[in-house]
């Protein structure tokens, strides 16, 4: 295939997202430009899908997406050199037309917000998920190669729940950057839910602390996420008022200072409790969905998850996710079928280069799998075949669904978070009994050739020439 012209792509996203004066804020993902944009009726999305090497592009929350799959950093570096660094730093505010408040509105910022705190710490979740998945391959549990006393397991075991004990310090950081908090505020107000004082009260249930005279209901905050994301969200309000009231050669000085005071008795004794107990909520919320919906439930989100993800609600899922392997350390309902969604994913890929007989899309097809295969990025495939063709949605929810279906007969959990969505992410299945692992593995071979076979027989119109005839 011819190479990829990344700065032609960037320079017909940027025009047709309305310029670079109408983006106020870009970042990407593993697959997606993402625009904040000072008013998105200057974008034309059905232009930017007819771009040649976008796979697609819709508005989800506050954000315009453009997937490009996994040369998006290429052309995001393109991007940056049209509209330049500063675009980072623009009050996404500014000019901005006023938004009606409503259900829809209010969803979608929340999910815009799960995504821009927590999908910056995935690679934090990932490194530390790697040395836990170690801990679980070497330890007593599977190959025996090394015992709990030895000094290689305990680096392995407290580098491995280093990320998630210190979800405040890490979210705290990337929490700032989405709400524009200076950052080392952010930073600064997860160190001090974590310090060591208040963790030992938390422990020791001491009851008569106070905040400037204000109740607090002391909590361990170690692994929790709710409460530092409502927090920096309320502090970046607090902060903007000191930044906007203060003179400036006061500013520097008592604006932080003036913020985190503040901060102090709302995080500490209203939004850090209230955090807690909600991220507690969930975590029993989602345990009792699993025993309530048994093996139904996990076959269902195995296969509708691409369907989330494609309209960004999948975020939700994941911060539930993450709040569970905090408390409880397994899970039973969303991380096998995240695991088996993979699966399904990398067999829609391999049914599509089987089928095909077009050079062109046969060798597209043929990347996306290994894409999907290797580097765990499933937009490629869900926007470059299924959206594109439209039937591989068959192959794509029923390979989930009886991937799953075989998993939640079979009672596999996910022992080990393995954030990762490529062929390795059976090793979440590591960790518990070898039944567990076997079963865990079984269920995705099943997803894999299930969704292969039913997009190879039924994915694509016999009457397409385009498609299934050779060049």
């Amino acid at each position: 295939m011819a190479e990829k012209n990344y700065k032609f792509i960037a320079e017909k996203v940027v025009k047709e997202v309305g310029g670079k004066d109408n983006i106020s804020h870009s970042l990407h993902c593993a697959t997606r430009l993402r625009f904040n944009l000072i008013d998105f009726s200057k974008a034309d999305i059905n232009q930017i899908k007819k771009i040649n090497d976008v796979l697609g592009a819709q508005k989800v929350g506050d954000q315009l997406q453009v997937i490009i799959g996994p040369d998006v950093d290429k052309v995001y570096d393109e991007v940056l050199k049209i509209t330049g660094g500063d675009a980072e730093y623009i009050d996404e505010n500014l000019d901005a037309p006023k938004k009606k408040v409503t259900l829809k509105s209010i969803g979608g910022s929340i999910l815009d917000a799960l995504s821009g705190c927590l999908g910056p710490a995935i690679p934090a979740i990932v490194a530390s998920a790697f040395f836990k998945m170690l801990v679980a391959l070497l330890g007593p549990d599977i190959l025996k190669l090394i015992s709990q006393k030895d000094n290689l397991y305990i680096l392995l075991t407290f580098v491995g729940d280093a990320a998630f004990y210190f979800f405040p310090v890490i979210i705290g950081y990337t929490a700032a950057k989405k709400f524009k908090v200076t950052p080392v505020l952010g930073i600064l107000l997860g160190g001090i839910m974590l310090h060591p004082t208040l963790t030992q009260m938390a422990t020791k249930n001491v009851t008569n602390f106070t905040v400037f005279g204000i109740p607090c209901n002391v909590q361990n905050y170690g692994s929790t996420v709710i409460p530092i994301i409502l927090s920096i969200w309320v502090m970046s309000y607090i902060e903007k008022f000191f930044n906007t009231k203060l003179p400036n050669s006061l500013r520097g000085v008592f604006a932080p200072a003036f913020t985190i005071t503040l901060m102090l008795p709302i995080t500490l004794c209203v939004l850090g409790p209230a955090g807690s107990y909600l991220g507690n909520y969930i975590t029993t919320g989602l345990m009792a969905f699993g025993k309530a919906t048994g093996f139904i439930g996990l076959a269902i989100i195995s296969a509708l998850y691409p369907i989330l993800v494609m309209t960004g609600m999948h975020m939700v899922l994941i911060a539930a996710l993450f709040q569970v392997f905090a408390k409880v350390g397994f899970d039973g309902a969303i991380a096998p079928a995240l695991t088996i969604s993979a699966f399904s994913i990398m067999g829609v890929g391999i049914g599509a280069f089987l089928r095909l007989k077009n050079k062109e899309q046969k060798a597209q097809a043929g990347e996306f799998a290994i894409t999907a295969i290797l580097a765990g990025t499933s937009e490629p495939t869900i926007y470059g075949i299924c959206a594109r063709y439209k039937k591989p949605f068959i192959g794509l929810i029923g390979g989930g669904f009886i991937g799953g279906l075989y998993c939640g007969i079979t009672k596999v959990i996910s022992a080990t978070l393995v954030p990762a969505t490529n062929f390795t992410s059976v090793l979440c299945f590591t960790g518990a009994s070898a039944a567990n692992i076997i079963n865990g593995s079984i269920s995705c071979t099943i997803a894999l050739i299930a969704s292969a076979a039913l997009v190879y027989f039924f994915g694509f119109d016999a009457n397409d020439p385009a498609v299934l005839k050779k060049d």
